[in-house]
This record gives structure tokens, C-alpha cells and sequence, in this order.
């Protein structure tokens, strides 16, 4: 296949793929493995984390005006009733510090199990079924909205999260980096609703935790690639004008698809939750082993 529709369809499937609670991970590690990309090669290695970034950056275009509007109620929050330890923006720092320590401590681990298709296969199964039971469980809840009596879902806003969800959530996102095929935002967004916030407010905060997790995580990755202290690194200097096209193009069809992808993510979980995706995972999840016995 020409690089470039290669490098279109790996960003399209990127962006689709980083915010849906269905691996990103995942999805790019089968598409390289059908189009036989060598994952020891050092630029395509550079190349998946460039359009995982392209991808994350879409989310402070999408929500400028949201975070602005955080800005600008800090310390004190739009009621008045926050404070510089509870404000949502520092529990989004508090759980990306959570996540952070453990996963800069395990990088050899993640590292060793990034490319193993049974370790994917297994991570979208199980994540799966935690899915589904976690959404069906919270259904009734999220049907019956807020003032319910006896409902088990107590924040229906982010404005309104406590520090103990955010430190539980940044520790299930932990999860994701050991385990690739687990998704970022299925562990998160899972996390949170077990924590007791309804579907919108946890996938609302497993989105602004993506951007300071994912944005260290990947430019971290990307240095030590452009520097020589990664594994099969590979300089500036090494790459030509057509591959820089390549990037080019890989970063910017992943933005694009995933700020449409956000923008639909978000009206479809207020209206139909998270059971299709698990459908969808466990399918997935399914195909990964089998390819995997075959290869083996």
C-alpha cells in the first residue's frame, strides 16, 4: 500500500479509536500487524506516537471555552464552594500525578507487554465485561437522573467530584498503561462510574485527564526516540522529506477524526451508555486471539 493512504488510515483509525473506550493501543497494533509494519523499525515507532498526539491535542481545541471557564472559577469553582485542593482542575492533576508515578516506575513492564497480542486480546475481553457490568449496573440510575432516592451515582457533575474519586480513578488508569488493549478511557471512564459519577461526568473528567496524561506520556516517548535513548531510535536528521509527509499527514487526519470522534462520544454516552462498546470489544477482543494462536 502507498505510504500515504497507509498513513490516512492509520490516522483515521487513531483518531477514532484514542477517546472510544476500545484501545487505541489495540486497534494500531492489529492495523500494523495487516499492513506487516515492522514495529522494531525505529520511524514507525515515532510515527505511532506522533498521530497519538496529533489525536490528543484535539481536546483543548474541543473544550477551550470549558476550559477557560475552569480558569477563570479557580480556586473557588463556578459555586463558590471549591477550594485550591478540590477545584476540578486540581483533581485532574492530582490523578494524573496518581498515574503517573506507578506507570514512570513500570515503564520496562509496559514496555515488554506493549506489543503482545494475546495480552491485547485478553486486556479488550476483560475490560469488556468490567464495562458492561459497570454500565448495566449504573443504567437505572442514569434513567432516573438527579434527586433520585437511593441512587447510587452522587456526582452528576465534574464541578462536583471529590479528591478520593480523582485519586481512584488515577490509580485504575494504571491499568491502561501495564495492560495495553485496556483503554485509557474505558479504565477511567469505568473507574469513575464505580466511584459513584454518572456516565457524563466521568467520561467528561476521563477526557481532561487524557490531556496532561497523554500529552507527558507521549512527548516523553517521542524524545527519547529523537534522542537515541529509546529502543531502535532514530534521529532527526534520519528522516527525509517523504517521511515527513508521512507524519504530516498521520498527525493531522488523527486530529481531525478525533475531534469528530469527541464530539459525537459525548452525545452518544448522554443518551445510550457503554454496552455497544463492549460488544464491540469483546468481537475484537476475540479476533486478536485468534490471529494470535495463528501466528504462534
Amino acid at each position: 500500500m502507498n505510504d500515504y493512504v497507509m498513513s490516512v488510515v492509520l490516522g483515521i483509525v487513531e483518531g477514532l479509536t484514542e477517546f472510544l473506550p476500545v484501545s487505541s493501543t489495540a486497534h494500531l497494533r492489529i492495523a500494523e500487524a495487516l499492513f506487516h509494519i515492522s514495529l522494531s523499525d525505529g520511524y514507525w515507532k515515532m510515527y505511532t506516537i506522533v498521530i497519538q498526539l496529533g489525536a490528543i491535542l484535539c481536546l483543548p481545541v474541543y473544550f477551550r471555552g470549558r476550559i477557560a471557564k475552569l480558569l477563570s472559577t479557580f480556586p473557588r469553582g463556578e459555586s463558590g464552594d471549591r477550594t485550591i485542593l478540590n477545584h476540578p482542575l486540581s483533581l485532574v492533576l492530582i490523578a494524573f500525578v496518581v498515574t503517573a508515578i506507578p506507570s514512570f516506575l513500570l515503564t520496562k513492564v509496559i514496555g515488554k507487554h506493549l506489543e503482545s497480542l494475546p495480552i491485547i486480546g485478553w486486556s479488550l475481553l476483560i475490560g469488556a465485561v468490567v464495562m458492561w457490568i459497570v454500565d448495566a449496573t449504573n443504567a437505572r440510575w442514569e434513567a432516573a437522573g438527579p434527586g433520585a432516592l437511593a441512587s447510587r451515582i452522587r456526582t452528576w457533575k465534574m464541578e462536583d467530584m471529590s479528591m478520593g474519586q480523582a485519586v481512584w480513578i488515577g490509580a485504575c488508569q494504571v491499568l491502561s498503561a501495564v495492560f495495553p488493549g485496556t483503554s485509557r478511557s474505558m479504565s477511567t471512564i469505568a473507574a469513575g462510574q464505580v466511584a459513584g459519577m454518572s456516565r457524563a461526568s466521568a467520561l467528561e473528567f476521563s477526557f481532561f485527564l487524557s490531556i496532561p496524561t497523554m500529552v507527558v506520556a507521549t512527548c516523553y516517548d517521542l524524545l527519547k526516540s529523537l534522542r537515541g535513548k529509546g529502543a531502535n531510535p532514530i534521529g532527526v536528521a534520519q528522516i527525509d522529506a517523504h517521511e515527513w509527509i508521512v507524519l504530516l499527514i498521520g498527525f493531522m487526519v488523527s486530529f481531525v477524526v478525533a475531534y469528530g470522534s469527541v464530539a459525537w462520544f459525548m452525545s452518544w454516552v448522554r443518551r445510550r451508555g457503554f454496552v455497544p462498546f463492549a460488544v464491540y470489544r469483546i468481537i475484537v477482543g476475540v479476533l486478536v486471539l485468534a490471529f494470535a494462536s495463528r501466528l504462534g
